[in-house]
């Protein structure tokens, strides 16, 4: 192997390793992203079935009353 096709081998493996750096660099940030954003739809979710329940539990205390009333009349 000539040096000429050395240099342009050790410049060819320098652009994919420089390529890979920013590959990696762009995905662990996506990453980083994701995971925070994760965390807000898993606080949000909780939220929303606190909600659910809450919700729930009056229509059914109102039922219940709606059905005392209808047995009381």
């Amino acid at each position: 192997m000539s040096t000429n096709n050395q240099s342009l081998d050790i410049n060819e493996l320098e652009n994919k390793l420089e390529e890979l750096i920013q590959r990696y660099n762009f995905l662990r940030s996506e990453n980083s992203t994701l995971k925070v954003k994760q965390d807000e739809l898993v606080k949000e979710k909780a939220k929303l079935v606190e909600k659910t329940n809450m919700a729930r539990t009056r229509v059914e205390a109102m039922i219940g009353r709606l059905k005392t009333m209808e047995h009381g009349s």
